[in-house]
């Protein structure tokens, strides 16, 4: 283990459903059980749960790993076991170096503290003396951009402001390991775009990262290797591209007949000609009718584009689209759900999913899930690549003694005008 990081061997970690503790008298029965139970570790009680179940992989120096996989599958989890906020109920875990660990928003924060106090105590917790918060003081203020708000409690700050805040401090341990959930999502472009050249950056003077995202480009572009999981059970570990198709194709395997019967699926272009080859700039309709086997409430659908390297581009739901209106089914009555588009994609072979979720269950547990409803191409043009179409024109100025100075050469013959709207389609 010269060259290693950091190690999980064998891990299994568990917890309880529902467990609060609101007074003693709740408290000191279920410690009393714990204490005098034998089998307490490797056997799972009433409601308890594996939220990890003999997970394993090693990390080498220099390396960015990605932790990927559904929500509620144990990736914030394996996150807190290697930062030491949790134990293992069995396994052991090997950490060699010092750790910097982004993994809540306001972890390590007290609210009623100013930014500036807070720089200083989250520094501490992470293992950085006194005099070295002070002499990084100036780097961390400047890279969170947040020097006027340093003297405002933090509980009025934004979910942005706390990302930038933590990734700040943490980045700045000058950690042999860092740790990174999900939360720098809630940040800004520009600041995001920040972090990942830090985390570059780090890998490139050695440091191990580990990385958990939903977003597949992050995750393509920073890490080497990913680890699947998915309820707590490693389904795959080992090149990301590998991985991040492995990711996609989860749902292949959930079954969705028990809620929902898919009647059909249809592209069709503006003409309603159905096909599944386009022109870049097209108008396409996707038609997509369900009948409900269980009665179905406060549903929405959404539908994703990915590339044929499982990158996703695209991503939208009827939630976002029609305020207000969710999907109410009784059970055998179906509905037609139509999303229009303008394929504005560069050529190649894409893949689009549709899901229906309902608002108030579970995120990520889907009520139907397709990770391939339909596979369509874009046909390539030469003069231009890339992953989108944006319709290019130019115009081209010359010198000339002549009245006529200008002549646009390279105008695009099938430019594309403003979206029609579905009165038009």
């Amino acid at each position: 283990m010269s060259n290693t990081s950091l190690a999980f061997q064998g891990i299994w970690k568990k917890f309880t459903r529902g467990e609060r503790f609101d007074s003693l008298r709740d408290l000191i029965p279920s410690m009393g059980r714990w204490l005098f139970s034998s089998n307490h570790r490797d056997q799972l009680q009433k409601k308890e749960f594996w939220a990890l179940r003999d997970v394993s992989f090693e990390l080498p120096r220099g390396e960015a790993l990605a932790i990927i996989g559904p929500n509620g599958s144990g990736k914030t989890t394996a996150l807190k076991l290697l930062s030491g906020i949790l134990k293992p109920n069995l396994g052991s875990i090997f950490v060699k170096g010092r750790l910097g660990a982004l993994i809540e928003l306001g972890a390590g924060f007290h609210p009623d503290l100013t930014g500036r106090e807070n720089i200083y105590l989250n520094g501490t917790i992470l293992g950085m003396k006194r005099a070295e918060i002070e002499r990084k003081f100036d780097e961390i203020v400047e890279f969170s951009g947040l020097s006027e708000f340093l003297d405002t409690p933090v509980k009025r700050y934004s979910s942005g402001m706390f990302a930038r805040l933590g990734f700040s401090v943490a980045c700045h341990v000058d950690p042999d390991i860092l740790l990174v959930d999900e939360v720098l999502s809630v940040g800004d472009y520009h600041f995001r775009q920040r972090c990942f050249d830090k985390m570059h950056e780090f890998t490139r003077k050695g440091t191990s990262v580990v990385f958990i995202s939903h977003d597949m480009t992050a995750v393509g572009s920073l890490c080497q290797r990913a680890l699947v999981l998915r309820k707590g059970e490693m389904l795959f570990l080992g090149d990301v591209a590998s991985a991040i198709q492995r990711y996609h194709g989860l749902y292949d395997e959930e079954p969705s007949s028990e809620n929902v019967e898919l009647m059909e699926a249809r592209l069709t272009s503006a003409s309603g000609e159905e096909r599944d080859v386009f022109e870049p700039g097209e108008a396409v309709t996707l038609t997509v009718t369900l009948r409900a086997v269980k009665e179905i409430r406060d549903a929405h659908a959404a539908i994703l584009i990915h590339s044929a390297d499982g990158q996703q581009i695209f991503d939208t739901a009827t939630s976002r689209l029609l305020a207000n209106q969710p999907l109410n089914l009784r059970a055998g009555e179906t509905a037609r759900i139509m999303f229009d588009l303008d394929m504005n994609l560069r050529g190649g072979v894409f893949q689009l999913a549709f899901n229906l979720s309902s608002e108030i269950d579970v995120p990520g547990v889907f009520i139907f899930h397709n990770a391939c409803l339909k596979r369509f191409v874009m046909t390539g043009q030469s003069e231009c690549s890339g992953i989108v179409h944006l319709n290019p024109r130019v115009e081209l100025i010359l010198p000339s003694d002549s009245s006529a100075a200008a002549c646009a050469v390279g105008q695009m013959e099938n430019v594309v005008g403003a979206p029609a709207t579905s009165a038009e389609r």
